[in-house]
C-alpha cells in the first residue's frame, strides 16, 4: 500500500510512533509529512521519531510531493494526531499546507482519510468541524485506548488504538512479538 502519515501539534507522539512500528518496511510505501509543531511535541514527548527505512519524508512547507495531487494514487492517509486545529481547518477547506492539502486531495478523490484527535474536552466549535469531516468522508478515530485486552504498558495501551487505524486501512496488526516492547 501506499500510505502518507502526518503528525501535528496535539499531544499523542505515541500514536504516531506505534503506527510507524506497525508499517512493515516493504510491504507498504510510507510518506511522512510533520508539522513544525507536530515535530516540537515529538521532541518532548519521545526525544526522536524512529522511522521504518525506506520512509519517504516531505516538508509541510512544500507543495512538491506526489500525492498533492489527484493524478497520484496513493491508497490512504493518517493523520496521528490530528489537533483540533488541523481538523478545523480540514473542515473548512484551508490547504495552505502538505498536510492539508493532502487531506483535501483525499477528501476530493474518495480516498481514506483517518484523522486521530487526542484533545480532550470539544468544544461545540470542534464537534461541528468534526461533523464537517465526517460529512466530506473522513474517518474519525479519536484517539481513544481500550483496556479490553488488559494492555500492561503505555505503549500496548498505545497500540489499541493504532489496531483500529490499521483496520479502518485494511492492514492486519502485525504479531505482538515482532513490535518492540518499549521505546527505550
Amino acid at each position: 500500500m501506499k500510505i502518507v502519515v502526518a503528525g501535528t501539534g496535539a499531544s499523542g507522539a505515541i500514536y504516531l510512533q506505534r503506527l510507524l512500528d506497525a508499517l512493515i518496511p516493504g510491504a507498504h510505501e510510507i510518506h511522512l509529512i510533520l508539522s513544525s509543531y507536530a515535530r516540537q511535541v515529538i521532541q518532548e514527548e519521545l526525544g526522536e521519531l524512529k522511522t521504518p527505512v525506506g520512509t519517504v519524508t516531505h516538508s509541510d512547507k512544500s507543495m512538491n510531493a506526489p500525492f498533492a495531487s489527484g493524478s497520484a494514487l496513493f491508497d490512504g492517509m493518517v493523520i496521528i494526531p490530528c489537533s483540533m486545529g488541523t481538523l478545523g481547518r480540514i473542515a473548512s477547506g484551508v490547504s495552505d499546507s502538505l498536510i492539508l492539502r493532502a487531506a483535501d486531495v483525499f477528501l476530493k478523490e474518495h480516498r481514506p482519510l483517518i484523522l486521530v484527535p487526542r484533545e480532550t474536552p470539544w468544544n461545540l466549535i470542534q464537534a461541528r468541524n468534526a461533523v464537517a469531516v465526517l460529512e466530506a468522508g473522513a474517518r474519525l478515530l479519536p484517539a481513544s485506548p481500550s483496556f479490553y485486552s488488559r494492555p500492561q504498558t503505555v505503549e500496548a495501551l498505545a497500540d489499541t488504538v493504532v489496531w483500529r487505524v490499521l483496520d479502518q486501512l485494511g492492514i492486519p496488526a502485525p504479531q505482538a512479538s515482532r513490535w518492540p516492547s518499549s521505546r527505550a
